[in-house]
């Protein structure tokens, strides 16, 4: 089989790539080897920056998620028992959209679907070949027979333990980790969120935070140890918890039910140079992984998505490789501010068993001069909508 563009995972960089090179009449193969159903059922991130529902709109797929989503101007910052506002909108004109990636998936296997795009499930990609020739070569295994995808271009969308990367010489990248010390304990219930805005909370006992993905279905999370055993965690305990380090006006609101979902997801900031191997680009979790703090995973891989269809564009309909050229360095540039952005939040927020009296009292006082400040209001606003494409 041959097509223009191979592309290796159907999560939403794999899928929104696809969709807008179809816009644009350029044809894509995309290889995903887990099933459709799985695809599916992955519970992720649910912040939107302005910039990916731009970019969601412009690959006509925005209409339900302009019914269905919530747009936030702010988030509360919680500590020491009180809540304080920052107020997007006011300070930097901007806000976010609350819609699961969940949901930004489906809209885009219904749009793949429609238009007849060739996506391939359970569909493993097992070998990636001449990557610095012309002819680049995707070798996958579909029911059971070993095939070849040949293709002009290989997008990498295939997260953290895909196969793309790893197919890359050690010599030729460099990786920067940081693993955190704690995970997230997050749960999913039928119950409607306890406030109409995220709350981000600072604690002693750590780090929690109440987000929804709809008015009748709240997320929430606590920081755990990394090793932690979930099996420790009966519902009500969370509740329980949650109460504590949420605070007492948010415990009074709380609403309470059992967990359709619950797991611990660990942290991690990851970076991989450069993103570009002679006809491979790597995007998304395959490229980098930021903490969830920030909210910036699925929206660092929209920008990746942005940044490569747009080289990709530019490459076939003017001849032109000057966008692929500099496709890496444009994408780094924006993902290590974004690296920053989460790791300062996870810092700022977070109980770190190394810091001891010191480093608490030290979050403290930058927590307290972030309420007080509007300058420091609108930097942390500025990031978090999005910094500009």
């Amino acid at each position: 089989m041959r097509t223009q563009v191979g592309i290796v995972g159907a999560g939403p960089a794999g899928l929104l790539l696809s969709q807008l090179l179809h816009l644009q009449g350029i044809a894509s193969v995309v290889l995903e080897h887990r099933s459709q159903e799985y695809v599916l059922s992955r519970i992720r991130a649910g912040v939107l920056e302005q910039g990916t529902v731009t970019m969601l709109e412009k690959a006509g797929v925005g209409a339900r998620m302009r019914r269905e989503g919530l747009v936030h101007e702010g988030i509360e910052i919680a500590f020491k028992g009180e809540r304080h506002h920052v107020n997007f909108q006011s300070l930097v004109g901007s806000s976010v959209m609350i819609y699961g990636q969940t949901e930004v998936t489906h809209d885009l296997m219904d749009a793949r679907q429609a238009a007849g795009g060739t996506v391939l499930y359970e569909a493993e990609a097992i070998g990636i070949e001449d990557i610095g020739t012309d002819k680049p070569r995707i070798r996958y295994r579909h029911r059971g027979e070993e095939k070849e995808l040949e293709c002009d271009f290989i997008a990498g969308c295939d997260g953290y333990h895909g196969v793309c990367r790893r197919s890359v010489a050690s010599d030729k990248i460099k990786t920067y980790e940081r693993v955190y010390p704690f995970g997230w304990l997050g749960i999913l219930s039928r119950t409607v969120p306890v406030s109409h805005e995220l709350i981000y909370a600072r604690h002693d006992n750590g780090f929690a935070l109440a987000s929804m993905r709809s008015m009748a279905l709240s997320r929430y999370y606590i920081q755990v140890a990394a090793d932690e055993d979930i099996e420790k965690w009966p519902d009500e305990k969370i509740w329980d918890e949650l109460g504590v380090r949420l605070g007492p006006e948010a415990a009074a609101k709380m609403e309470r039910g059992p967990s359709i979902e619950k797991s611990i997801a660990p942290l991690r900031s990851f970076v991989a140079t450069p993103m570009r191997f002679g006809r491979m680009f790597l995007a998304g979790d395959a490229a980098h992984i930021v903490p969830p703090t920030g909210a910036k995973g699925l929206n660092l891989a929209a920008s990746d998505v942005h940044y490569l269809s747009n080289a990709l564009i530019e490459h076939y309909k003017q001849n032109s490789s000057r966008s692929l050229d500099i496709y890496s360095e444009r994408c780094l540039r924006r993902i290590w501010k974004a690296e920053r952005f989460s790791w300062w939040m996870t810092g700022l927020l977070h109980r770190f068993p190394e810091t001891g009296e010191f480093g608490g009292m030290m979050q403290l006082a930058e927590l307290d001069y972030l309420a007080s400040s509007k300058s420091a209001q609108a930097a942390l606003a500025e990031n978090y909508v999005g910094l500009p494409l």
